[in-house]
């Protein structure tokens, strides 16, 4: 059977959202076939970032414009802006897969089928966008989600930690409230989906915590400590609150970690 890695790094690299998503499906359906033991040896090649459709303008944070959400043009830079975070974390999902080799099955299996959602949840957006004369490239988005992909290529400890358990996680934090501003301005179906969305993560973050805590267990780190090493090491102990405890502790941390979390960075 072929190696898996290089059909992943090559959607991955896919510029064209619906290629990209057609892809992951087919990678979801086929997973039972993929022999993810062959060229375990072989190091991945580093992704300097993946594909992005040609009409998406990259910028730093700062560039952003940001405008109310009672208008409609207002709501669908803001949608826009949660289709950019779900389109990088499908990429983010499959360098999961693609960068560290020589894990079970099961984790691989974890990694595809997180893929296979968030391009459940660009699509649902990308669908609003279109409903609302607005196409995924048309307004520009900041180019830091991948950055954290780069830094942690080469350590699969600090990549649980970090990409799950803090970039996912922050959407649990922030999520609910978008809602509730959605709510107000009785935007039915953003909330819909945003509501499916937030659901979904949990899991994802569930998954994510799950594979740190298995990783430190092979290493034998303790994970706590090793969490908090790491968002210092590579965040430089930037990690906002408030936090969502509750649906954090549905996604894998427990009430000590949450506490030690809370009184260092809430």
């Amino acid at each position: 059977m072929v190696s898996p890695f290089a059909d992943i790094a090559s959607v991955i690299l896919e510029p064209d959202p619906y290629i990209k998503c057609e892809s992951v499906a087919q990678l979801h359906a086929q997973f039972d076939s993929l022999n993810f033991d062959s060229q375990s040896n072989e190091p991945s090649k580093e992704i300097a970032s993946p594909g992005y459709p040609a009409t998406l303008q990259l910028v730093a944070p700062r560039e952003l414009k940001r405008r109310g959400i009672q208008s409609q043009q207002g709501r669908n830079i803001l949608m826009h802006s949660i289709a950019h975070i779900e389109f990088n974390a499908i990429n983010l999902a499959l360098d999961a897969a693609y960068r560290f080799k020589n894990q079970p099955t099961d984790y691989y299996r974890d990694w595809i089928s997180i893929a296979a959602d968030e391009t459940r949840h660009f699509s649902m957006i990308h669908d609003y966008l279109k409903q609302h004369d607005c196409e995924y490239g048309d307004y520009p988005a900041h180019n830091g989600l991948w950055q954290m992909a780069v830094d942690t290529q080469h350590d699969i400890v600090a990549r649980m930690a970090l990409v799950p358990r803090v970039l996912e996680a922050r959407g649990l934090d922030v999520t609910p409230a978008i809602i509730e501003k959605l709510e107000r301005v009785n935007d039915h179906l953003a909330v819909a989906i945003l509501t499916v969305i937030y659901q979904d993560e949990i899991a994802h973050v569930d998954a994510g915590s799950r594979w740190f805590f298995y990783q430190c267990k092979q290493k034998k780190f303790e994970p706590r400590s090793t969490f908090m090493n790491m968002v210092e090491q590579y965040l430089h102990g930037e990690l906002r609150g408030p936090f969502n405890v509750s649906a954090r502790l549905q996604a894998g941390f427990d009430e000590f970690e949450m506490a030690a979390i809370d009184e260092r960075y809430g």
